[in-house]
């Protein structure tokens, strides 16, 4: 419990004001209130605060105007939006602002003052920078700290919460499953099943069975009764993935489906109800399917609630080195091989090259170097000629198979940087010492004498 934090309360409505400061004060906070944003400013140009409890609807600037005053004055405060008029757009619109979190009224006593809790003991943490990367967010399978994510991260915190339908875009590869798979796992329906659909998959004779089940004898082929995805997933979440694939013959009867929450098996007389979250991906532009007609507005309405548009690996290099970090770990492990060093030119190469797969093909091209090593460093040579071409790092080509050579100077690098103590070098290389011995014979670097 915060008992010595200090908590500013923005609220134009009285009895609200007078209302939750005692339920605060109660809890062991300080308050202090404000009937205005111009007040509240006017209080924190003289007083220090632990968080601030805001009124989205304010005479005068409103509370986005505070967020964005606060934003620009650098003052890090962790903020609770409240309103009564909340709606999905208003809450994202918050969080990018920096807003901790977004509570519509009347507001619950105990979840105010459990939020207020979180907010101030995860800001002293982050204040004092014990948080790694991966924990200064609560999605820590999503490796980044750059700029790119930083959005990405405030509006999957808002949505997690929430019902919403959203919709992820973004290039192949850059992790909209992953993405999807991250919501459900923050949200109420954790414990329900994340159901994915590959509408590029399923044959279009067949997708209406797969999502919504058929009776037995509904048509050729159906000699038994088929529970659909969509029944399956009941209390949980569905992700479509590819859903610009989705057949313009089925589009109609899934939008009342999200309309209604309720179906028909094909073949069937009763309706089905279900409550299911969707959440969908795309690599095409909707938007430009919409214009020609071979995807409903009104459906891509319905899927576009909320939209999170994922950044290609361009575009976030900061998160390259991140990325690689965590690669290099989890497929050493997989392929039973200790963890390699790179040579500092491979990451140069690796952060200079543009990754037209995104993460997809980053993630290859450093299981690849891990599996062909075996000296347990990367150099150059173990990555993809098509990045050493394009990132100016390409081996001459008289000296590309001389792989015996580049093997002795891999050896003599660890020799040489340990004094040729044979058991240290090898442990550099990741390999045992009598390895390394039976190398360096074949090399010419040890006699035979001295076997």
């Amino acid at each position: 419990m915060n008992k010595l934090a200090k908590i500013l309360y923005v609220d134009d409505e009285v009895s609200a004001l007078k209302v939750l400061s005692a339920i605060i004060k109660k809890a062991g906070f300080d308050v202090i209130t404000a009937s205005t944003a111009e007040e509240a400013i006017s209080l924190l140009k003289k007083t220090e605060v632990n968080s601030i409890i805001l009124d989205y609807r304010l005479p005068g600037m409103d509370g986005i105007d505070m967020l964005k005053w606060l934003k620009q004055e650098g003052i890090k405060v962790p903020t609770v939006m409240l309103t009564a008029y909340g709606t999905i757009e208003k809450a994202v619109e918050a969080m990018k602002l920096g807003a901790y979190h977004y509570l519509i009224k009347p507001v619950d006593p105990e979840l105010l003052i459990n939020v207020i809790n979180e907010a101030i003991n995860k800001y002293s943490l982050y204040s004092q920078d014990v948080l790694s990367t991966q924990l200064q967010h609560n999605f820590p399978e999503i490796i980044g700290k750059s700029k790119a994510m930083e959005e990405i991260f405030y509006i999957m915190e808002m949505v997690s919460e929430t019902n919403a339908n959203v919709l992820i875009t973004g290039e192949t590869g850059t992790g909209k499953e992953l993405v999807a798979r991250a919501i459900h796992r923050k949200s109420t329906r954790s414990s329900k099943p994340f159901i994915i659909v590959d509408c590029t998959t399923i044959p279009e004779n067949l997708i209406e069975s797969e999502l919504f089940g058929h009776e037995k004898g509904a048509f050729t082929g159906a000699t038994d009764k088929k529970i659909g995805l969509m029944e399956f997933a009941d209390g949980g979440t569905v992700f479509l993935d590819e859903v610009g694939e989705l057949p313009i013959s089925l589009q109609k009867k899934f939008l009342r489906f999200l309309q209604e929450k309720e179906f028909q098996r094909i073949g069937g007389t009763s309706r089905i109800k279900v409550d299911v979250r969707i959440i969908s991906a795309t690599n095409r532009n909707l938007e430009k399917d919409v214009k020609e007609n071979i995807f409903r507005e009104d459906l891509y309405w319905r899927l576009n609630v909320v939209r999170i548009n994922l950044p290609s690996l361009k575009e976030r290099k900061d998160d390259i080195p991140l990325l690689v970090n965590h690669f290099l770990k989890k497929f050493a492990k997989e392929n039973n091989k200790p963890i390699p060093q790179l040579e500092p030119e491979v990451m140069d190469a690796l952060i200079s090259y543009d990754w037209p797969g995104n993460i997809r093909e980053l993630a290859n091209v450093i299981e690849r170097a891990i599996v062909l090593s075996s000296s347990g460093i990367i150099s150059m040579k173990y990555l993809p000629k098509r990045i050493q071409e394009k990132t100016g790092w390409a081996i001459p080509v008289e000296n590309s198979f001389n792989l015996i050579e580049l093997e002795k100077s891999i050896i003599l690098k660890a020799l040489n940087s340990t004094d040729w103590n044979q058991t240290k070098a090898a442990e550099i290389l990741g390999i045992s010492r009598k390895q390394l011995r039976t190398k360096m014979k074949h090399l010419g670097l040890i006699s035979s004498s001295e076997e």
